[in-house]
């Protein structure tokens, strides 16, 4: 074999590797990043520039006296290195002669709990670290919980630091045995527990010497033989799915919708649908920019032309007629919460489920878990790094599968609508069905009839402002210019609607968050019958680009009243002539 076709068959051998993702997660200070930091080492894949700037960045900011830090390897941001932990997620690639590896190293601490999720969502498998000078502490429950919970299968329960126990097997023993008996209760079955000591790569890609009594396999050995691929579903045909990422239109005459395949097989002539919408056609061709693909699988990105014209936009879903994907708008799912602000029912959030952003609004906390327990606790609101399961509503029906049958129609995040924070992540279980005989009625009289009736369009004008403030004064003021304006009007006030239709509330946070709702609810039946609204409220409805609501935020030190309310009358009448 000469040069060349040694470099070729180098070349197609590398190209034969299957990918392992994976994460190491666990409390502060276990040792993950100094984990890593050996693999890479181990590995043999770095340059003598980066050898020689490890030497040097141990020496000045290394926690291993004149020895090399390997953590220093992976934790780059200058607060990180100066700590001496890790706070952000941090990617690595390396290979050996049997797989290649993308290895996500996840900070420990609670706060950066959020971190870790990222990490994990797209993660095959788990390496969790416990130091067993510590054994099994709060944060490895939850980062156990949390790999269950992303659908993470495999875990690898690495006991580290065994160095400074002495590699006393009866240490090993309890941890893995304290472990087993939380793994049990989480129903994890595949757990593969390995004594190391990161710092000195024993039982890392060789068995130590240390361990005489350890017959397991290596870390790196169980790395490179593990079966993840089990995974991904059965690739058939009739479980294809793909949700539109974008249409493609470069000119009249190709019309393509892109996407990444959730599950299943596609192929040119199979029947597809358009979920939720009974819109049905064939595929046509594969197109990719090297040329047209005889068939597609989970995983893949790819472009599809269908036979007909069909309506397809971004955030649906492309399926095979026997998948069966129905649309919902209610679900039950498991939600872990990531912001400092509170979690509340009735406030309206944005949901990323897939390709396809909706409103959303949690309707009911069924319970949180006690992670260390796995209890089942009342609760009201959500905390940060709270794991819950609760109901949502979304503000329009959308097409999703359980996380346990298909994680990228399965699983979602949760969007601050004012600050476009991610407040929460979590996992679909189920649609919860509606009453089916429970529907809309068509009402008799258009809401154009309507407006021509009363000579105006229906609109709100909400007055906000603290308890000091003269808000509903306000708010009564204006619906008296209204009147004298031969403009339709009711008032709706706080202590008007708590006295009936939220007599059952209270003024717990959530509870004035379904009270504002209620009364954003009760303005907009008042809307559709060609009324004007005027509420007073000290809350802000939870409202984002709604064109029908006008929001006045008001203080104790208002002034110039006549003038705000009279330049706010020729507002609303702009916004409710009716066009000639």
């Amino acid at each position: 074999m000469n040069a060349a076709e040694k470099v070729q068959a180098y070349l197609d051998q590398q190209q034969s590797l299957d990918t392992l993702r994976f994460i190491t997660c666990g409390s502060v200070d276990d040792g993950k990043s100094t984990l890593i930091g050996r693999m890479l080492w181990e590995s043999q894949q770095l340059f003598e520039d980066q050898v020689a700037a490890l030497r040097n960045e141990s020496k000045r900011y290394g926690t291993q006296g004149d020895n090399i830090d390997y953590a220093l390897l992976v934790d780059g941001l200058s607060a990180e290195r100066e700590q001496g932990i890790t706070i952000d997620v941090a990617y690595r690639y390396f290979q050996t002669d049997a797989r290649k590896f993308i290895v996500a190293d996840t900070p420990g601490h609670e706060q950066y709990t959020r971190n870790m999720v990222t990490g994990a969502s797209t993660a095959h498998l788990a390496v969790l670290l416990i130091d067993a000078r510590k054994g099994v502490l709060t944060q490895t429950r939850r980062h156990a919980f949390l790999t269950q919970l992303v659908g993470i299968r495999h875990l690898v329960l690495a006991v580290n630091k065994m160095d400074l126990v002495d590699f006393k097997q009866e240490v090993y023993d309890q941890i893995v045995a304290d472990f087993a008996e939380y793994a049990k209760a989480l129903s994890i079955e595949a757990v593969q527990a390995i004594p190391l000591s990161a710092i000195g790569g024993d039982n890392l890609r060789e068995r130590s010497k240390n361990t005489p009594w350890y017959h397991g396999p290596t870390l790196m050995g169980y790395l490179e033989t593990v079966d993840v691929l089990g995974q991904v579903g059965e690739l058939v045909p009739e479980q294809f799915a793909m949700p539109i990422q974008w249409v493609n239109r470069p000119n009249l005459d190709f019309r393509g919708f892109a996407g990444l395949v959730a599950s299943g097989l596609a192929s040119p002539g199979m029947p597809i649908e358009v979920a939720g919408k009974n819109t049905q056609s064939t595929v046509s061709k594969i197109v990719q920019f090297e040329g047209d693909w005889a068939q597609a699988r989970a995983g893949d990105s790819i472009t599809l032309t269908l036979a007909d014209e069909v309506d397809v936009s971004r955030g649906d879903v492309l399926c095979h007629p026997a998948l069966g994907l129905k649309a919902a708008d209610q679900f039950c799912v498991s939600l872990v919460w990531m912001d400092p602000e509170q979690g509340l029912p009735a406030k309206n959030y944005l949901i990323q489920l897939h390709t396809q952003q909706l409103g959303c609004s949690i309707t009911k906390i069924k319970h949180k878990v006690n992670v260390n327990t796995l209890a089942h606790e009342a609760a009201e609101h959500l905390e940060t790094n709270d794991i819950a399961e609760v109901n949502i509503h979304l503000d329009r029906k959308a097409v999703a599968l359980p996380f346990a049958e298909n994680k990228q129609l399965g699983s979602f995040i949760l969007v601050d609508r004012y600050s476009n924070r991610t407040v929460g992540a979590g996992v679909i279980h189920f649609a919860l069905k509606r009453n089916e005989m429970i529907h809309a009625t068509q009402a008799g009289v258009s809401i154009e009839d309507r407006a021509k009736l009363h000579g105006h369009k229906g609109h709100t004008v909400w007055f906000v402002g603290p308890a000091d403030s003269n808000k509903t004064e306000l708010a009564a003021k204006f619906e008296l210019m209204l009147h004298h304006e031969r403009i339709s009007t009711m008032l709706i006030t706080g202590s008007k609607v708590r006295s009936d239709l939220s007599m059952d509330l209270g003024f717990k946070d959530s509870d004035k968050a379904e009270h504002v709702r209620r009364m954003v609810s009760l303005a907009k039946l008042l809307m559709e019958a060609g009324c004007v609204a005027v509420a007073a409220t000290v809350t802000k409805p939870d409202l984002v680009d709604v064109p029908e609501f006008i929001v006045l935020e008001v203080s104790a030190s208002s002034e110039n009243v006549d003038d705000l309310l009279y330049s706010l009358l020729v507002q609303l009448k702009k916004a409710i002539q009716i066009a000639p």
